[in-house]
């Protein structure tokens, strides 16, 4: 559901882009006064497991359509809504910098609809509501089937919101807002899924890292859940991507119903051009492939590269910022 620059108006690109910077400069103040530890690989490897996960493209049956994870809810559910969405900014950032995928002028509005309801709504109207009496395998389904859903329906009604205020008239409010609604639900429930799949695995490895309680008994050490999780990643990226289904995803899909195109042309006023330009001389690896090849080793170097940026910028960031530092206790008067 990444959106393209042309889908986009630079002021309508710029006000999402104020919207998310507001969300996640809160987002650093509140992950400040965090002091778990534990979270600074978890981060890093989180991260890199959503990145490379977001290439695994799925078909949607009797759609001619496909969807990917967005990663927010189940982020959110690891590492608190706060880190959890500058988990995903990190992801976006260099899905746009350096894959050319999603426009830097929509950034904004791709952080906004792919991380802000994921991480926030998710967490605290479905996720932690779900849990609140108890964790089990059955209600981390649950949460996670329906926070996915519901949060992927908001982001593509965000979309046809963000074109319509845009003025692209090639995507008409009522007819894009039908094409795009059922293709997402359809989506969510299969992230729904796959999302559910991954919180039950970690509840049964080491359940503090849901549920933060630390006399519950751990199957594995917490090098063993980050070791797995970062060969889930590395395998995904690597090898599982070289089989991503290649039909169009679910905003593409969308675009096509109804304009009959899966690219619009923007508008060619100087905002466009400095953001292509931008684009141009970060994007080492465009469309996950070698520059001018169609070599499938582009893909899975593009896999590993890019879990690999995720994975040392969220470390980056929580020593940069002093996110999960210990502080010293002041010591009673």
């Amino acid at each position: 559901m990444h959106m393209a620059d042309a889908l986009i108006a630079p002021t309508v690109g710029l006000t999402m882009f104020a919207a998310s910077g507001i969300a996640a400069g809160y987002s650093v103040y509140k992950v400040r006064l965090e002091e778990n530890t534990k979270k600074v690989p978890m981060m890093a490897v989180m991260g890199a497991f959503v990145f490379a996960v977001q290439m695994l493209n799925f078909t949607i049956p009797g759609t001619g359509s496909s969807g990917h994870l967005c990663g927010g809810f189940l982020l959110s559910a690891i590492l608190g809504p706060y880190a959890g969405f500058l988990s995903m900014i990190v992801v976006l950032l260099t899905q746009g910098l350096f894959f050319a995928d999603g426009g830097l002028l929509a950034l904004g509005a791709n952080v906004w609809n792919m991380a802000f309801y994921g991480c926030f709504l998710g967490y605290f109207c479905f996720y932690r509501p779900i849990m609140k009496k108890g964790f089990t395998p059955l209600k981390l389904g649950i949460a996670s089937v329906l926070g996915c859903m519901i949060t992927l329906q908001f982001g593509a009604f965000s979309v046809v919101l963000e074109t319509l205020a845009s003025g692209i008239t090639e995507l008409p409010f009522k007819a894009f807002l039908l094409t795009m609604q059922p293709i997402h639900l359809a989506i969510g429930l299969v992230e729904g899924l796959i999302t559910a799949a991954v919180l039950i695995f970690i509840y049964y490895a080491r359940p503090e890292i849901l549920t933060n309680d630390e006399m519950k008994a751990n199957v594995f050490s917490l090098k063993k859940v980050v070791l797995t999780m970062a060969v889930a990643a590395v395998v995904c990226a690597a090898g599982i991507s070289l089989v991503a289904s290649s039909n169009p995803d679910g905003l593409e899909w969308s675009m096509e119903q109804v304009a009959g195109s899966t690219e619009l042309e923007d508008s060619g006023d100087g905002a466009y051009e400095v953001a292509a330009g931008i684009q141009d001389k970060t994007a080492i690896l465009p469309d996950y492939a070698l520059k001018n090849s169609d070599n499938a080793a582009g893909t899975s170097l593009s896999g590993i590269v890019g879990a690999g940026i995720v994975a040392l910028v969220c470390v980056g960031c929580c020593f940069g910022f002093g996110f999960f530092r210990k502080r010293q206790k002041k010591a009673n008067a």
